[in-house]
């Protein structure tokens, strides 16, 4: 058993250094490919990621990021793509941002009824995918592109002077949220970094004691792994299915609320968009696991921000890009990699401890 554990730890350990050392080596070639230097690259990354200012950027930035990653690991969990966090949380944000404006209540009352009702929206929103699903078999990712361009639509369509907003100067945007309702903030110098975080922490300790330590994390898992096995087990593959899609998009709803209640407080042309799809790629970075999202959300971060100081000292703008792909790519091959190199190394010693048994047997018999 002691063995085993080393083993596994070793394992555990080799996959993301196998990721890490791949994705450096890839990436210098890609940046001397350009004719630029990639040690300099590199030192001006850690140099500017490694002032005040620039973490509690990247800590901010992160936090919307990590809330897409853990709507689009709920989905993973259960073998579902919900490739439609983008319009989950952008239209949740949107409907949250219209109920905050038109309220004027106690912000200990406004804020957490903003805060639901973004997760009552993105809930419905993610859940008509997973009735689709079960009802008429439509592919999850088929239906979550289209509703995507639907919440595009039906956002554009109410976001209009006249409508659900209003208009300032050449911005058009939905009323302001009172100022008793803006969250709180957490402060540090020379900028404060958002009270949201609190609630991402919260909602990936949720996530990790749903999904590792219930019955229903079980089932999900299970129906995940293997629909037959599910249902012979006495579990509705189809209500599972339904679940978690709503949780999912209930987590999708929490994507906008920090940029909502502590930046903009408001909706508008401006809102930031694609925040889902980055989610997918933190998703995969952190193999679905709370901390691993967690460094992946800030690693993502940390690239955003030294790439606009790359771009300064003359490097190519896309540089950031190709380095995140690969970074994405270069873990997930070294993880299947490493989990194919276990999975033979336990059928070896499974068929080795096998074949001496046998061979302790054919010898009994002799003796005998």
């Amino acid at each position: 058993m002691k063995k085993f554990d080393k083993d596994r730890l070793i394992l555990g350990i080799a996959a993301p250094v196998l990721a890490i050392v791949a994705a450096l080596i890839l990436t210098s070639l890609i940046i001397l490919a350009a004719g630029d230097d990639p040690i300099n690259a590199f030192g001006v990354m850690v140099d500017y990621g490694s002032k005040s200012d620039s973490q509690v950027w990247i800590i901010n930035k992160a936090v919307p990021y990590y809330l897409s990653a853990l709507a689009v690991a709920i989905g993973f969990r259960m073998n579902l793509f919900n490739i439609g966090v983008d319009g989950q949380y952008r239209i949740a944000a949107f409907f949250a941002a219209v109920v905050g404006g038109a309220l004027t209540l106690p912000g200990i009352i406004q804020i957490p009824l903003t805060i639901i009702v973004a997760m009552l929206v993105g809930a419905i929103w993610a859940g008509i995918a997973g009735v689709l699903k079960t009802t008429r078999g439509v592919s999850e990712v088929i239906s979550t592109i289209m509703l995507n361009a639907i919440a595009a639509s039906v956002i554009g369509y109410f976001l209009a002077e006249g409508r659900l907003a209003e208009k300032d100067a050449n911005l058009i945007h939905t009323p302001f949220i009172p100022e008793s309702s803006h969250f709180f903030t957490i402060p540090t110098t020379p900028d404060p970094i958002e009270g949201f975080i609190v609630v991402a922490a919260l909602a990936g300790a949720v996530y990790w004691f749903l999904l590792s330590r219930t019955r229903f994390g079980f089932d999900l898992r299970t129906v995940g792994r293997s629909e037959s096995a599910a249902e012979a087990s006495g579990v509705s593959v189809k209500r599972m299915v339904v679940v978690s899609m709503v949780l999912s998009g209930a987590a999708a709803g929490l994507v906008g609320m920090p940029t909502l209640l502590g930046e903009s407080y408001n909706y508008g042309t401006d809102f930031p968009a694609g925040i889902g799809f980055t989610g997918i790629a933190i998703a995969l970075l952190g193999r679905n696991h709370p901390v691993g999202m967690a460094l992946g959300a800030l690693l993502w971060g940390f690239l955003e921000r030294t790439g606009s100081r790359l771009e300064f000292e003359g490097y190519a703008q896309e540089i950031v890009g190709v380095i995140q792909g690969v970074i994405v790519l270069c873990v997930v091959i070294a993880y299947e990699l490493v989990r194919r190199y276990g999975l033979r190394s336990q059928q070896r010693k499974v068929g080795a401890e096998l074949a001496a048994q046998a061979r302790k047997t054919d010898n009994a018999g002799v003796s005998a």
